[in-house]
Protein backbone atom coordinates (compact mmCIF):
# COMPACT_ATOMS: atom_id res chain seq x y z
CA UNK A 1 0.00 0.00 0.00
CA UNK A 2 2.82 2.36 0.91
CA UNK A 3 5.29 0.66 -1.04
CA UNK A 4 4.49 3.53 -4.47
CA UNK A 5 3.78 6.09 -1.85
CA UNK A 6 6.64 8.65 -3.23
CA UNK A 7 6.27 8.40 -6.74
CA UNK A 8 2.54 8.59 -6.48
CA UNK A 9 2.63 12.48 -4.64
CA UNK A 10 3.22 14.84 -7.09
CA UNK A 11 3.85 18.40 -5.84
CA UNK A 12 4.19 20.21 -9.04
CA UNK A 13 0.60 21.36 -10.06
CA UNK A 14 0.16 20.92 -14.14
CA UNK A 15 -0.29 23.89 -16.46
CA UNK A 16 -3.89 24.78 -17.69
CA UNK A 17 -3.65 24.24 -21.21
CA UNK A 18 -3.97 27.38 -23.28
CA UNK A 19 -7.02 27.68 -25.28
CA UNK A 20 -6.75 28.89 -28.91
CA UNK A 21 -9.48 31.32 -28.20
CA UNK A 22 -7.75 32.78 -25.58
CA UNK A 23 -4.70 33.66 -27.50
CA UNK A 24 -4.19 37.38 -27.98
CA UNK A 25 -6.52 38.34 -25.28
CA UNK A 26 -5.21 39.61 -21.97
CA UNK A 27 -5.12 37.95 -18.85
CA UNK A 28 -8.24 38.27 -16.84
CA UNK A 29 -7.45 40.51 -13.55
CA UNK A 30 -7.39 39.74 -10.23
CA UNK A 31 -9.61 41.28 -7.33
CA UNK A 32 -7.98 43.22 -5.17
CA UNK A 33 -7.52 42.00 -1.45
CA UNK A 34 -10.73 43.61 0.42
CA UNK A 35 -9.20 45.64 3.63
CA UNK A 36 -9.91 44.04 7.51
CA UNK A 37 -12.63 45.54 9.01
CA UNK A 38 -12.83 48.76 5.65
CA UNK A 39 -9.58 50.13 7.83
CA UNK A 40 -5.81 50.70 5.83
CA UNK A 41 -3.07 48.99 7.65
CA UNK A 42 -2.05 52.05 9.26
CA UNK A 43 -5.45 52.62 10.89
CA UNK A 44 -5.14 49.13 11.72
CA UNK A 45 -1.33 49.77 13.39
CA UNK A 46 -2.56 52.49 15.09
CA UNK A 47 -5.83 50.77 16.92
CA UNK A 48 -3.43 47.72 18.10
CA UNK A 49 -1.05 50.24 19.23
CA UNK A 50 -4.07 52.11 21.42
CA UNK A 51 -5.26 48.92 22.49
CA UNK A 52 -1.98 48.12 23.88
CA UNK A 53 -1.56 50.99 25.58
CA UNK A 54 -5.00 51.06 27.26
CA UNK A 55 -4.37 47.78 28.60
CA UNK A 56 -0.89 48.69 30.47
CA UNK A 57 -2.63 51.35 32.10
CA UNK A 58 -5.95 49.60 32.83
CA UNK A 59 -2.94 46.38 34.25
CA UNK A 60 -1.07 49.13 36.06
CA UNK A 61 -3.92 51.10 37.53
CA UNK A 62 -5.42 47.15 38.82
CA UNK A 63 -2.17 46.67 40.49
CA UNK A 64 -1.92 50.08 42.36
CA UNK A 65 -5.84 49.05 43.39
CA UNK A 66 -5.02 45.73 44.65
CA UNK A 67 -1.78 47.24 46.18
CA UNK A 68 0.54 44.88 45.02
CA UNK A 69 2.89 47.18 43.68
CA UNK A 70 2.95 51.19 45.54
CA UNK A 71 3.94 54.24 43.98
CA UNK A 72 7.56 55.41 46.51
CA UNK A 73 6.41 58.63 46.58
CA UNK A 74 2.91 58.02 48.24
Amino acid sequence: MLDDLRNSATFEEEPEPIEEEMVGQPLPRKRAPQPFLGMTPVQRFVIAILLFLMSCVLSAFCLLLTESVYLPFF
